[in-house]
């Protein structure tokens, strides 16, 4: 045990990494983070392995905090599984599917050559696939088609198999979506025939309505929650007719790995709370919270900057209610977090939040400042404008504590009052 707690204190060179047997490897893995992460499991003998060994979710939040760009050697070597949930995470905008990011994310699986889209193909759904290419292809001919190859040929772009004539829809996509086809025809012809005929009946929405169950449900499984449930965090509640329920019973929905590191704000009440009633399950509960509220976003998830912002909110509002609640004592608001669901708190932290909006709805000015000021707050999220702060920086942040809520409603009032 000492030896493996030297492994994860000790700062190791690239060298010392590779000379350690592969479960010290993991070990020290989780003791860093970013490019120092993954230059060490791209450089080594192991890569596939200790890639491998990377939970979905981890391996998702390492590739968008290091970016796409300096990630290509760590998707060559990710699992199928990996794959399937980077495109979960990728592929759509709440209900709607991206054929751009798609065709995107499909790039760059198939720089991996046939062999990795052979894995790949073992692990998507058909569906998802006959969603992609009925978007991308018309599809002609087929089994016992009786035209002739001249008159069947003239109308459409090519063929893989002398059988289905196909005809893209989109020449930006149609050289990487022939490649695809190509190796699909080769790798598996009873799928590629399936999907060929799949194209040809169109049942486009159908399809992507299944798709995003097939999707709902392997996100579940990893501790993200349905849309539906997710949009659910931010029912209002009237602050001042809130009360403490307590007898939280923790939900097994709320099980499931971390997608990114979750940073409660240094010196804030919520810091000192977790420390004092932090547990595993606390955590995983404000885990579930973090990926309920970036499961509502929907398109947070394709930009890291994004994904903190969100779960900087869900912090700050937190902490809010925790300062309203508990009005400084830590050990009351520790007994809050142990009680209490998180996801009531947020609510009374985002409807605290949400009366600044209500009032500047019904508020105008012509100076520029302050027409910052109330252009955040009248955003679908209500931000707290950085002109305010002591840097003076032109641009938005997300509410921390009271003391921002008091500030902006303080020069509401004046604002009213002019």
């Amino acid at each position: 045990m000492a030896e493996k707690n030297q492994v994860a204190t000790v700062k190791l060179s690239e060298r010392d990494f590779q000379a350690l047997p592969l479960q010290q490897k993991n070990d020290y893995l989780r003791t860093v983070s970013g490019k120092e992460k993954l230059d060490l499991i791209v450089g080594d003998a192991d890569a596939k392995r200790l890639a491998a060994a990377l939970p979905p979710q981890e391996l998702f939040w390492l590739m968008k905090e290091v970016g796409e760009a300096d990630a290509v050697d760590l998707l060559r070597i990710a699992s199928a599984e990996q794959a399937v949930f980077i495109m979960d995470m990728e592929l759509w905008d709440g209900w709607t599917f991206s054929e751009e990011q798609a065709c995107h994310w499909l790039t760059y699986f198939m720089e991996g050559g046939e062999a990795r889209v052979h894995e790949l193909l073992k692990h998507l759904d058909y569906e998802l696939l006959q969603l992609l290419l009925s978007r991308e292809i018309v599809v002609g001919g087929g089994i016992g088609d009786q035209g002739n190859d001249e008159e069947r040929q003239g109308d459409y772009d090519h063929t893989f198999d002398d059988v289905f004539m196909i005809k893209f829809k989109n020449p930006k996509h149609s050289q990487l979506i022939g490649a695809f086809l190509s190796m699909v025809v080769k790798l598996d012809n009873e799928l590629y025939t399936a999907l060929m005929e799949g194209v040809k009946g169109d049942v486009d929405l159908e399809l992507e309505e299944q798709c995003q169950r097939f999707r709902t449900g392997r996100l579940q499984d990893l501790g993200f929650p349905p849309l539906e449930e997710a949009l659910s965090i931010y029912a209002r509640i009237h602050p001042d007719h809130f009360q403490l329920q307590g007898g939280k019973e923790f939900a097994a929905a709320a099980e499931g790995g971390q997608l990114m590191p979750v940073f409660a704000g240094e010196g804030t009440l919520l810091e000192r709370a977790l420390g004092l009633a932090g547990s595993d399950i606390l955590m995983q509960e404000l885990n579930y919270l973090v990926n309920s509220a970036l499961v509502a976003e929907g398109e947070a998830f394709h930009e890291p900057e994004s994904m903190l912002g969100v779960m900087h909110r869900v912090c700050g509002y937190l902490n809010i209610a925790l300062e309203r609640l508990a009005a400084g004592d830590e050990r009351k608001a520790a007994q809050i977090l142990a009680e209490e669901e998180l996801k009531r708190l947020f609510q009374l932290g985002y409807s605290i939040v949400l009366q600044l909006k209500f009032v500047a709805r019904d508020t105008e000015t012509v100076d520029y400042a302050t027409g910052k000021l109330l252009a955040g707050l009248k955003a679908k999220r209500p931000r707290f404008y950085r002109g305010l702060d002591a840097d003076g920086v032109d641009g938005y942040r997300e509410f921390r504590d009271l003391d921002d809520v008091r500030r902006v409603s303080d020069l509401l009032a004046q604002l009213q009052g002019q």
